[in-house]
């Protein structure tokens, strides 16, 4: 099990400002930390256990840069308080992959070049892997309306629709949440 203590603004550095140990199951191993009442699960993830992968876009939950699954479901980490998830079960873009081996939708974007600076792709992965577990995706226009909490600046997204359709494609392997 890992440990992690939060360094910089995030972490209190007075008696007035009380952490709290919480339990997270990361990515498939059991991490504890310790975090003040106001952290949000982004910035416990990026500050205290520096999984960068997860970006912090608007920091106001409009953009879905930061879509993360929760117990298998997409949460905007952004708007999350850490101490309100302990014991849940966060999986990160970093948790998808098996090893070497993509998990179906992360080689699907790169198969379809479906990201252009790529700030925006983990959002858009893990928000594709909820929406796929979800099960109500059966067209290109599902598709684009239960993506669109997900924003893509640059404009990439026809090749994201055509990736999470490869990845959909029984052909293609099973998708796991």
């Amino acid at each position: 099990m890992r440990t992690a203590r939060g360094t910089g603004s995030a972490q209190p550095t007075s008696a007035l400002a009380p952490t709290n140990a919480i339990t997270l199951h990361l990515n498939g191993a059991p991490v504890k930390l310790d975090v003040a009442p106001w952290t949000t699960l982004l910035d416990a993830l990026r500050e205290y256990l520096h999984l960068t992968g997860t970006k912090k876009g608007c920091d106001h939950g409009q953009c879905g840069a930061c879509t993360v699954l929760m117990d298998g479901k997409r949460v905007l980490s952004c708007l999350t308080l850490a101490i309100m998830k302990d014991g849940a079960t966060v999986t990160t873009i970093e948790g998808l992959s098996t090893g070497e081996t993509l998990h179906p939708v992360q080689q699907a974007f790169i198969d379809q070049d479906a990201f252009q600076c790529g700030y925006c792709t983990p959002g858009q992965i893990c928000s594709a892997v909820g929406m796929m577990a979800e099960g109500h995706a059966h067209t290109a226009d599902d598709i684009r309306e239960l993506m669109s909490g997900n924003i893509c600046r640059c404009g990439a997204y026809s090749n994201i629709v055509a990736a999470i359709q490869q990845a959909m494609r029984p052909s293609e392997g099973s998708v796991k949440p």
